[in-house]
Parts: structure tokens; C-alpha cells; sequence
């Protein structure tokens, strides 16, 4: 299990390198969509065969095939397909190879003749990036909301792998070590997306409620019994997983991952890069079973907190039916209401003042700045300028008003004064302790440093240069005073924060 930004490859991108990838979905939202989105088909299915470079001609005859295996999806939302000649479909290639979804190349070979030489001989491949893309777009499309489940059997199956694993690094069996550890990081990788996916899905549901009442009444039960399990399950096995995590780490964590480093076959990695990753990939592991603020007890408290909106959100529509008012009640007898009414005009009443529609109100005002906008620049490509919420919800122009009452919240001013009372307090034992210990040959706690610094700042602006030298000055309180005598030796105070130096200085108290 990687962090996001490692396993999304996100690390040292730019700005440039993210809007280039954001190039590679540019096919989505051009008008005919679905046709590139076909075309892509037809390049997959022929890449399915291991037909890597493609030219026109085959991307055609692929195109055939899902023409006759998917009657009727090319339509005019298409573009229609059957008036879809080479030209087009090459054009359409060409448009994809600039995004960079595929690549372009020239394949003189396959010109026969000397005219079909001079023409471009072009073939196409998918790019790694641009058939991530690709794939990313027919997950979303295939995506179906009711196959979210949080699973409860992959527990045993990782107390399994974790178990094995010990084993393995301790007799030493590379290959065995590799296996286990790449079967805990895709066990933990689904486990994630799975529980991510139901927690989305719930939120949707809990959300969409009001317009599917009877369809959440009808899964209720199932609902509730398959949280209830996980979470039975997850509290069983977790005190069991944590236990199998730290007997692995028993065995040598170093020695693990570098003998899953070792085994591990990708070819364009270095091997300080392998290590790295195993790495992540085991502390992100361990942070899922840790005995202490661990993912696994994240994932229950949400699970436990979504079974408690459940059982509110149950309350509350029982609650609502047996009443026989909800929100498809109140929408009926509105309908019924504005059927009923004698003209057009009540009804557009009628339906302004349940759904708080209003006329608009256009307002606009003045920029700071006259000059910098041009005179010949309309409303639409003019800057904005800021309005008030007053002027926007009343049409009257924002004003001062009354002056407000100065707020007295006496049991804050009572606590001020407490505590300077108290600070005061302090100080005045700290002056009376200098003034019979003086500041020398120990060591100044926090309070009779603090009145020292007072004191000396007191005695520094009050210095005064006679004959272009610096005379003696003083600061004096209630209870003691701080004297500064020019000495060629200076002095020095020591604190609990450190050792304060005053050269040019002898520093008296009394």
C-alpha cells in the first residue's frame, strides 16, 4: 500500500507536466465524444490480440466488428458512423495522437505503390499514459453504485498471508516472502478502495432518501446486518492481526523487504527504487493493524458512525410515514393545489411562494478604477465589481445605522483582573527577593528575570550622554531598584533561559 502521492506517481510533477496529463482526457469533451470514445474500443480490442500498431484500415474493420456485436450504438449521437469515411477517422487519430493518448508513426513499409508512398503511411499505438486515461474512463462508465460492500472474509485471509509470511523469513524463502507480501498489499489495497467506496455510497444514499424512500426500506435490514457483521468481524480478528504484524516484524523487517526487493521483477526500477517502495508499502501496512490510532480502528468508528445515521435516517422515515407527511406527500398536494387554480397567473403565485422564486433584480454599480476599463467593453467582458448583501437581498444601498451597544462581559473582565492581581503578586515577591539577594553569584528563576528586564529597560532609556560619554542610569518600582554604573569589567546575570550580558556595565540592586 502506497501513500496517494507515491502510488499516483505525483512526485516532482510541475504544473506543466499536470495540465499536459489533463490533455489526455481532452477527448471527453469534444461534441462527438462517443465517437472517440468507440474508436479507443476498436484500438483496444485489436491491442487485446496483441496488434500493438494499428493503421486506419484496421481500426475500421475493428470498428465493423463492434458495429455488429453492439447493434444500434452508432447513432447520430455518434456522429453517425456510417457516414464516418477513412479521412474522418484518421482525422480523429490525428486528434488524439496531439493529447497524446496515442502515438503517431510512419510506416513506409506498408506502402505498395509509389502514390501510396507520397500519401502519409501513419500507425497508431496506445501511450502508456493515454491507455491509463482510457481505462480510467471506462471504469467510470462501467461503475455501478450497488456493487459497493465492505468485505469481512479478507480478514482471515490476512491473518493468513501475515502468519505465512513470518514463516517464510524466517527459513529464508525469497519467492515465498514476495508472494505473501504482494498478496497483503493488493488484499489491503481493495480493502481500502472497498471501504472507501461503500462510505461514499452510504453518504449517496443517507443524501438521496427523500426521492427513494421504499427502495432504502427495502435493503434496511441487509444494510444494517452487513455492518453489523464487519464490524463483528473486524473487532474479532484486529488484537489477532496486530499480533501477526508484530511477529513478522519479530523476524526482520530489513531482511524482509530486502528479499522482497530481491524477487521483485520490474525491469526499469533500480534497486534502491524496489527497496523504497517495499518500504512504503509495509509501513503502510503496519499503519492499517498498529496496536495505537491504527486505519483498521478508523474504519470501525466510521462504520459505527454510519450505522447510527442509518438507524436515525430509519427513525426519521418511519417517523414521517406514519405521520402520512413526508416530502412526496407535500410535492402531490402542491401539484393538486397549482392544478386547481383558476389562471396562470395564481399558479405562477402560487408555485413563486412555495419555492421562494423571485424576479431577478439586476444591480450594478460603479469600478473603482474607470480608467482601466474600456468604454466600448461590454457587461459580459467587463471585470466585476463587489456588491453588498444588503443591496442584493433588498435593493437598499448598504448603511452605518445606529452605533451598537459596547458589549460588557463582566465574568472576562473579572477574570483579567484575577490574573493580573496574581501576575503583580508574583512580581512583587520577585523585586523583594532581589532586593535582599541581590542579582549576583546565582541563578535568576523566571519571575526575577523578568523583573530585572523590566527594571533595566527602565534604566537603559534613562541614560543620558554628558560630554559624549554615557552616564549611569537607574529604573527603579515599588520595592526594588536596578542601578547601571559604567565599569570597564561589565557584569553578567545568569537565568533559568540563559546568561545576560552587560559590557561597559556594573549592574547593582538594592
Amino acid at each position: 500500500m502506497l501513500d496517494a502521492d507515491k502510488r499516483g506517481g505525483r512526485e516532482g510533477l510541475d504544473e506543466p507536466a499536470i495540465s499536459e496529463r489533463f490533455r489526455l482526457f481532452n477527448f471527453t469533451r469534444r461534441d462527438d465524444h462517443l465517437a472517440y470514445l468507440w474508436v479507443l474500443r476498436a484500438m483496444d480490442r485489436l491491442r487485446s490480440v496483441h496488434q500493438v500498431r494499428v493503421h486506419t484500415e484496421q481500426v475500421a474493420a475493428a470498428l465493423n466488428e463492434l458495429v455488429i456485436a453492439h447493434g444500434g450504438v452508432f447513432g447520430e449521437e455518434t456522429g453517425g458512423w456510417d457516414r464516418l469515411d477513412e479521412r474522418s477517422l484518421r482525422d480523429r487519430l490525428d486528434a488524439l495522437a496531439e493529447d497524446g493518448v496515442v502515438h503517431r508513426l510512419e510506416d513506409a513499409s506498408r506502402a505498395g505503390s509509389l502514390a501510396r508512398y507520397r500519401n502519409r503511411q501513419s500507425v497508431y499505438q496506445f501511450s502508456e499514459l493515454g491507455y491509463r486515461a482510457y481505462t480510467a474512463v471506462e471504469q467510470v462508465l462501467a461503475a455501478r453504485v450497488r456493487d459497493a460492500n465492505l468485505s469481512k472474509l479478507v480478514f482471515s485471509d490476512i491473518l493468513d498471508d501475515l502468519r505465512a509470511l513470518a514463516v517464510a523469513n524466517r527459513d529464508g524463502d525469497r519467492d515465498q516472502v514476495y508472494r505473501r507480501i504482494s498478496r497483503l498489499d493488493a488484499a489491503m489495497e481493495d480493502m481500502a478502495r472497498r471501504s472507501a467506496q461503500f462510505h461514499v455510497t452510504l453518504g449517496e444514499i443517507i443524501r438521496s432518501t427523500d426521492a427513494s424512500a421504499e427502495t432504502f426500506l427495502t435493503y434496511k435490514n441487509a444494510l444494517l446486518t452487513h455492518m453489523s457483521d464487519f464490524m463483528t468481524e473486524l473487532d474479532r480478528y484486529l488484537p489477532r492481526l496486530a499480533e501477526a504484524v508484530q511477529e513478522v516484524e519479530e523476524t526482520g523487517v530489513y531482511t524482509l523487504l530486502s528479499r522482497a526487493a530481491d524477487a521483485d521483477e520490474r525491469l526499469f526500477l533500480l534497486a534502491s527504487e524496489k527497496m523504497e517502495d517495499w518500504q512504503r508499502r509495509w509501513a503502510s501496512l503496519r499503519e492499517w493493524f498498529s496496536p495505537h490510532e491504527s486505519k483498521a480502528a478508523d474504519l470501525r468508528e466510521a462504520t459505527r458512525t454510519a450505522v447510527s445515521a442509518v438507524i436515525a435516517l430509519l427513525r426519521q422515515i418511519t417517523e414521517a410515514q406514519r405521520g402520512g407527511v413526508n416530502r412526496s406527500t407535500q410535492l402531490r398536494h402542491l401539484a393538486e393545489w397549482v392544478f386547481r387554480t383558476p389562471d396562470d397567473e395564481a399558479a405562477h403565485a402560487l408555485m413563486s411562494a412555495a419555492f421562494n422564486l423571485r424576479s431577478a433584480r439586476h444591480l450594478g454599480g460603479a469600478h473603482d478604477d474607470d480608467e482601466q476599463i474600456s468604454p466600448r467593453a461590454s457587461w459580459w467582458d467587463a471585470p466585476g465589481i463587489e456588491l453588498s448583501i444588503s443591496l442584493f437581498r433588498t435593493g437598499k444601498a448598504p448603511t452605518q445605522g445606529l452605533p451598537q451597544p459596547v458589549k460588557v462581559n463582566r465574568g472576562i473582565r473579572a477574570e483579567l483582573r484575577k490574573t493580573q492581581f496574581e501576575q503583580r503578586a508574583v512580581d512583587k515577591r520577585a523585586a523583594a527577593s532581589l532586593a535582599g539577594r541581590g542579582a549576583h553569584d546565582r541563578v535568576l528563576d523566571e519571575a526575577e528575570a523578568r523583573v530585572v528586564l523590566k527594571l533595566l529597560t527602565r534604566a537603559l532609556e534613562a541614560r543620558t550622554v554628558v560630554a559624549g560619554r554615557i552616564t549611569r542610569g537607574a529604573g527603579a518600582d515599588d520595592a526594588v531598584e536596578l542601578r547601571l554604573i559604567p565599569s570597564e569589567a561589565g557584569s553578567t546575570v545568569r537565568t533559568e533561559a540563559g546568561t545576560l550580558h552587560l559590557p561597559g556595565f556594573r549592574l547593582e540592586v538594592g
